[in-house]
Order: C-alpha cells, then structure tokens, then sequence
C-alpha cells in the first residue's frame, strides 16, 4: 500500500475493538482522511498520546485506491492541546472548529484549511468564557474564507455596489453576504447586519480579534454563523458540536 507522510490534526477518535482506534484527521496534504491505528491503546511507541483530540503531528498513512479507511502505523512529534479541555467554552468551541473542518474539509491538499484549523485551535488554547467565545468566531470565519465561501461584506453580493461601513446592511446566506439598498428591496428574506457586527466578521476573516465580545453580540454572531454554515451544509447533516457550544456559551452569561 502506497505511504503518505503528511502533518495530521486529529479531529475525531474513537476506540475500535480491544485495542485500536479509528481517527478522522485533516491533513495538509490530503485533506479530510479516515485510519485506524491499530494497536493504538497498547503502543506507547508508535502513538504515545498522539491521538488525542486535536494533537498534531506528522501521520504515516498506508492508503490504498478505493478504500475509505487508510491504516495509520505512526503518528511521530506529536504536539497535543490538552490546555483545550480546561475550560467549557474552550473546549466546545474546539470541538465546534473540529466540526466545521469535517463538514466541509475534503480529500486532497489544502494546505490553507490546515494552516486556519490550526491557527484557530492555537489562539483558542489560552482562552476562557467570553474570550474563547470570539476566538471561536474568528477561527470559524477564518475556515470559511480558506474554503472559499467567505461572504461579501464591503460590496453587495448581487451588484457589487460599495456598501458604505456605517450603513446596516441585509444579509443574506444565499447571496453570499450583504445586499446593497437597492437589492435589498428585491430580496424576500434576510438579516439585518449593524456595521460593527459586519467589520468584526471582516475583521476575523483577516485574523484580527476584538478586544471584548458583548454577550448580546456573542449569541448574535453564533446565530448568523449557525445559520450561514447551515445554508451551506447542503446534505441537512446536524452540526450537534456546534449546538453544544452554543448552549454552553448562553448558559455562560
């Protein structure tokens, strides 16, 4: 079977027979791929804590054409975010980022997906409560812009009209963003977005973070966030991590 050696996120595990486990990881060269390590739970050697949810390390990945599940035999200098799950908010927000790769991740390489899961992971690890909710807004938006369906929030979605900064603005998950006056009066459906609300998702998809998320603010940008990802999730899969997360976050306040 050919080998893939490749930088590997873990994003999902769990244990398989005595003593293995099946791990979903996002791959910088590759993308989404399924392998199970066998052994895994026995062998300190070749996985140590490796396959911990989020670790990161260099996965050596035995493929083969046709087949969905690849064997992993190692999984070397790992680099594992234990500090993830000391707090709720951060650890459900990790969980959340987790998701949104799956769902969308893909097979083949992506190596700027790779690079925005794992500067989102990173900046969310010293995090707690309101300050892990905005880093998990960021990180989300930064994975949609990387891939490739970031909404338009300076110029309508239809016309391409410059939409002043000051202005509230309708968006629209199926346009893409937001509408200018004059489209907006033609579309049947939307949310209004306040100017702040628009610069900070412009903000986060360039990799800027605010000093302090408003708890209000909070559960609105989850909501348009959930329900931009939602639209664009078009096999209707639940995203249950996500629900969770933003559970977790109201019943924070």
């Amino acid at each position: 079977m050919p080998l893939l050696v490749t930088e590997a996120i873990v994003l999902h595990a769990f244990d398989y027979l005595e003593s293995s486990r099946i791990v979903r990881v996002l791959t910088r060269d590759a993308g989404i791929r399924s392998a199970l390590a066998k052994g895994a739970r026995k062998s300190r050697r070749r996985f140590g804590s490796g396959l911990d949810l989020f670790a990161q390390g260099m996965a050596f990945l035995h493929t083969k054409p046709g087949r969905d599940l690849d064997t992993l035999s190692s999984f070397e200098d790992a680099r594992t975010r234990t500090d993830l799950a000391g707090d709720l908010e951060r650890f459900t927000g990790a969980e959340t980022i987790g998701e949104i790769a799956l769902a969308f991740g893909r097979e083949g390489a992506d190596a700027e997906l790779f690079d925005a899961v794992t500067r989102a992971l990173d900046t969310l690890a010293p995090k707690s409560n309101s300050e892990a909710r905005e880093a998990t807004l960021a990180g989300a938006w930064q994975i949609v812009a990387a891939l490739g369906f970031g909404p338009a929030l300076d110029e309508c979605a239809e016309c391409d009209t410059q939409v002043r900064e000051s202005d509230v603005a309708l968006f629209t998950h199926a346009a893409g963003g937001i509408l200018c006056k004059r489209c907006a009066a033609l579309s049947s459906g939307g949310r209004k977005l306040p100017a702040p609300a628009r610069a900070a998702i412009s903000g986060w998809m360039r990799g800027q973070h605010l000093d302090q998320l408003a708890e209000s603010d909070g559960r609105a940008h989850q909501r348009l966030l959930r329900e931009f990802l939602g639209y664009h999730l078009h096999d209707g899969r639940a995203l249950r991590a996500y629900d969770m997360w933003e559970r977790a976050g109201w019943s924070a306040a």
